[in-house]
């Protein structure tokens, strides 16, 4: 039995439908996935009502951006309430300032002289209220400006780039006390991607829940490092593919990165480790 619990959806900037998903995972044997969309909700929303293929469990989850002044840091939610009112609200102002700033980047982009449509950049996104960059490099490669995403965020959209343009963040704390809130566990996303490990302690002295220490982007070196962390300070581990059906990035196809379901069983004991905590 295995896991993925690090997919991204075409509410965010994956390529398959969350339905796609599902059926890619049930077709390779996956027991648990995690829908972690970038700063929404709506890809897992979208398959409560529609019959999970047995013995899959569908994990609800998101994946947020926060900056520290020199790096930027993904913070991982699993098993949050999706009712939760206070994240709804949250989520609807970060989601609000991503469509603002994909206008200034189109914007950018015409002053530099690589024109694109806005039209077509929200035609790219599609149903995905978590518009971002990958939409706007996908309309960089169809004008022909790049031969690929990768090369299109290499030489305009990464952070501090030409076309950068910030957007709304939480800090690490506020994201992670807003997934404690809405009931949820809060993950150390690849921190082997962090840039420093002194910032991976510092997540631990702010709360975090567990670490990813398995990932496509970690060698064997880091993923022993992170396991280690997480032994030390009695936290969570993590894992998945990050996967986003994007040629180039990650592994491409669902199912060639997991790790063990005990992973996700864990995890699941400690929520209602939580919840037992709260009762008492």
């Amino acid at each position: 039995m295995t896991a993925d619990l690090h997919i991204h959806t075409t509410a965010s900037d994956g390529r398959l439908t969350p339905w796609e998903v599902v059926t890619r995972a049930s077709e390779k044997g996956l027991q648990f996935i995690a829908i972690t969309d970038h700063d929404t909700i709506d890809g897992f929303i979208s398959l409560q009502h529609l019959p999970t293929p047995t013995p899959l469990t569908i994990i609800p989850g998101i994946e947020f951006s926060t900056d520290l002044p020199h790096n930027e840091v993904h913070i991982l939610g699993y098993f949050i309430d999706t009712t939760n009112e206070t994240l709804k609200k949250q989520l609807a102002i970060i989601i609000n300032d991503r469509i603002t700033r994909v206008q200034r980047m189109v914007e950018r982009l015409h002053q530099l002289g690589y024109p694109v449509s806005l039209a077509r950049v929200n035609e790219i996104a599609g149903e995905a209220k978590a518009i971002g960059r990958p939409h706007v490099a996908k309309a960089l490669v169809e004008a022909g400006y790049f031969t690929s995403i990768q090369d299109a965020f290499n030489g305009l959209l990464e952070k501090n780039g030409p076309a950068y343009i910030p957007h709304y963040k939480l800090s690490p704390g506020q994201v992670i006390e807003l997934i404690h809130l809405a009931g949820g566990l809060a993950v150390l996303a690849h921190p082997g991607l962090v840039g420093s490990d002194a910032i991976v302690q510092e997540m631990i002295e702010l709360g975090i829940d567990g670490v990813e220490a398995y990932h496509p982007s970690h060698d064997e070196e880091q993923t022993k490092t992170y396991l280690a962390y997480a032994e030390a300070h009695h936290i969570v581990v993590t894992g998945g593919s990050d996967f986003h059906a994007i040629p180039g990035r990650f592994p491409q196809d669902l199912g060639t990165f997991t790790v063990p379901d005990s992973i996700a069983v864990r995890l699941q004991q400690a929520v209602q480790e939580r919840l037992d905590i709260k009762k008492a």
